[in-house]
């Protein structure tokens, strides 16, 4: 490579030296504020019997935000570090000034030597350097995404709270069942349970109490009827089966004393107002309930 090659990669270098992530104005995003609505919804599904599906959602939704927009922070700071080091080094090797690179006073294999040193730094490092300008946009979006993703829970904590007298309506509407017997579930559950099963052919089977689960499994208090075998998703004739059952949940639910369902990354609760509202990826068919319908009763 000619010397002159050389000096045009030091001037661009020294460019991308002077890239500076421009201040932000925005707020982090507060993992501290997360923990203390997440202790909020947590005492809300306590007095209502039961996790509130939109708040677990919503919740949910900003701890992936505000993951995201961490990992982000860290990349940032990361490819600045980065930036850092390339200076450091151009400090310490000194100038390399085109002008005198051709002059009889300088030692070219001092000067190639340089330059070798510099073309390594810039190749190692320039992905992270091109990339500085799209973290920061993208640190932006991640921060406005998770800040609004806590301002909703913070909403839906007080529809909930503002909804506390309907809700105790229905609860006192249905009493309050403790679990009994050897299958260790509610009365009520039971019968919603058995009512299914005279309706819908369950070829799959049903799963109802989990001991040590901290939600209504291990209340007994919910049951999940399988629509498919082996954590498979449900297609066809099963998927109908599952939609069917679904319906007849709604239909029936005021009777039964359903709370909420699950199915095809969905739910509908009850206590929120019904409708069907959709879910966040959780990771997989089975905790997306493509492979069985949930039901918790009250």
């Amino acid at each position: 490579m000619r010397i002159w090659r050389f000096a045009v990669l030091v001037a661009v270098l020294a460019g991308l030296l002077g890239l500076q992530a421009p201040q932000s104005a925005l707020a982090d995003p507060s993992p501290a504020e997360l923990r203390r609505l997440t202790k909020q919804a947590d005492a809300l599904n306590k007095r209502y019997r039961g996790q509130i599906q939109s708040l677990e959602e919503i919740r949910i939704q900003a701890k992936n935000a505000t993951d995201v927009s961490g990992s982000l922070q860290k990349q940032l700071a990361e490819a600045q570090a980065d930036v850092a080091d390339i200076a450091r080094t151009a400090y310490m090797l000194g100038p390399l000034d085109p002008t005198q690179i051709f002059s009889l006073n300088v030692d070219p294999y001092k000067a190639l030597g340089q330059a070798a040193v510099l073309n390594h730094q810039a190749s190692e490092r320039a992905s992270r350097v091109q990339h500085i300008q799209q973290l920061i946009e993208d640190s932006k979006e991640a921060k406005l995404n998770a800040n609004d993703k806590i301002n909703k829970l913070k909403k839906e904590i007080k529809a909930m709270q503002a909804k506390r007298r309907d809700i105790e309506r229905l609860l006192a509407k249905y009493g309050f069942q403790q679990p009994g017997g050897a299958e260790g579930l509610t009365e009520r559950m039971i019968n919603v349970r058995a009512e299914v099963m005279q309706n819908f052919p369950m070829k799959y089977g049903v799963g109802c109490l989990r001991p040590g689960d901290p939600g209504e499994h291990g209340k007994g208090r919910a049951c999940d009827f399988m629509m498919s075998p082996g954590g498979s998703m449900a297609g066809g004739d099963n998927e109908a089966r599952g939609d069917d059952l679904a319906a007849w949940l709604i239909a029936n639910g005021s009777r039964l004393g359903v709370m909420y369902i699950i199915w095809k990354q969905r739910y509908y609760d009850i206590r929120s107002g019904g409708g069907w509202d959709p879910m966040s990826n959780r990771g997989g068919v089975t905790a997306n309930h493509y492979d069985h319908v949930h039901v918790s009763v009250f």
